[in-house]
């Protein structure tokens, strides 16, 4: 096989690269560790749509640029290695709107799509609830058919940028005695509509991009309806591989990743680099030899995303794998820095010092959000593998 991106893909990576460059040196961002989860900024957005680098696989007569996954891949893993502001248009441009174009209406197609390229657009995703977390059927927010229009009742939780949004792709219950799965539908609902409420929930390492949503007789018009009514569980669940996949599942924190590196060759301990010790050494070893794996991994839902197939099994397996990485990364860190690994932010100290100690805090998240990695290695045990599944 040849793992070698094309001229035209190495330029793209060139030109996102002199792009980023420009920025940072024109102070346009502050690079941030997750930024795809926490750095907003509707004016970056703004710019990367204007150079074609949202939407990119979309349909042209929607806005996008008709390109391949491989060049979305180029693209986004370069924003992510410079921890850009990318977390307005993230969601909407990896899952929102793959699932409108496949499902939604031309109305809905016409009017969304271009906003969200415009940075006019932010989304949240509405799907979690306190008692539906991996068992996503069970959820009972309802929305309940009144004429032309449906009234929505229930709450959220887990809802990442759901203070910044303009809409959240709502998945609620529209037929309750309707077979759990059956009995679901998608909509798209106006985030400042009348009994829409949202309060802020504080992760373990300080960051607020977490929410509690509340729906309190929230009316849509039915048009809000994305695809067919109770219809829903059959159209997320290809929409979860692409929520799975994405290049964010292994580099959340290269920035941490590289400073590491860095930190460890820098380091002088008894008359010789850190990165010399045995111990350290194995450390980075591991590190380097996952994150390679993991990139690959991503880069073959890619192709297969290229080929015109849902990566199923492919995408669980990438993300149970990266973000397993992750966690190796936040235990490794601060074990490579010692004490100093374990100073919070906000410390008189080096700011790697307490990004160390912000990843440790936030890692056990990795493998929980997305999908957790139990239900994910049943999916590749029973798509991927053909064991039964019981």
């Amino acid at each position: 096989m040849d793992f070698r991106l094309t001229p035209e893909q190495e330029q793209l990576k060139a030109e996102v690269r002199a792009f980023l460059e420009a920025e940072l040196a024109a102070g346009g961002f502050q690079p941030t560790d997750n930024s795809w989860m926490v750095s907003y900024s509707r004016d970056f957005s703004r710019k990367l749509g204007a150079r074609g680098w949202i939407g990119m696989t979309w349909p042209r007569e929607y806005g996008g640029r008709g390109r391949s996954y491989i060049d979305r891949f180029v693209c986004t893993e370069e924003l992510l290695r410079y921890g850009a502001p990318v977390a307005a248009h993230w969601v909407a441009d990896r899952q929102m709107a793959p699932a409108i174009i496949a499902y939604g209406s031309e109305a809905q197609k016409r009017e969304i799509l271009p906003r969200i390229i415009a940075g006019e657009a932010v989304f949240c995703i509405g799907m979690s609830e306190p008692n539906s977390g991996s068992d996503l059927a069970s959820l009972q927010t309802r929305a309940t058919a009144r004429g032309d229009e449906f009234i929505i009742d229930g709450q959220k939780v887990w809802t990442s940028g759901a203070h910044l949004a303009d809409f959240i792709y709502l998945v609620a219950r529209t037929d309750p005695q309707a077979p759990k799965h059956k009995g679901i539908s998608e909509l798209i609902v106006d985030m400042k509509l009348p009994g829409v409420s949202t309060r802020p929930l504080i992760d373990s390492s300080g960051d607020h991009h977490f929410n509690e949503v509340f729906f309190d007789g929230v009316r849509v018009p039915g048009t809000a309806l994305v695809g067919q009514l109770n219809r829903g569980w059959y159209q997320i669940a290809s929409q979860l591989d692409y929520e799975r996949s994405g290049m964010e599942r292994l580099m959340s924190n290269y920035l941490l990743y590289r400073d590491v590196f860095q930190y460890a060759k820098q380091t002088i301990r008894r008359g010789k680099p850190l990165a010399d010790e045995p111990s350290v050494r194995y450390l980075l070893g591991d590190l380097a030899i996952h994150y390679e794996v993991g990139r690959l991994l991503l880069y073959r839902v890619a192709w297969v995303l290229s080929k015109g197939r849902i990566p199923n099994y492919e995408a669980a397996l990438a993300k149970v794998f990266c973000t397993a990485f992750e966690q190796r990364l936040a235990d490794a860190a601060p074990r490579i820095m010692g004490l100093h690994g374990q100073l919070l932010p906000g410390s008189s100290h080096a700011a790697l010092e307490g990004r160390a100690a912000k990843g440790y805090s936030f890692a056990p998240g990795y493998t929980l959000q997305g999908g957790t990695s139990e239900i994910l290695r049943n999916i590749v045990a029973i798509r991927g593998l053909g064991l039964p599944a019981s």
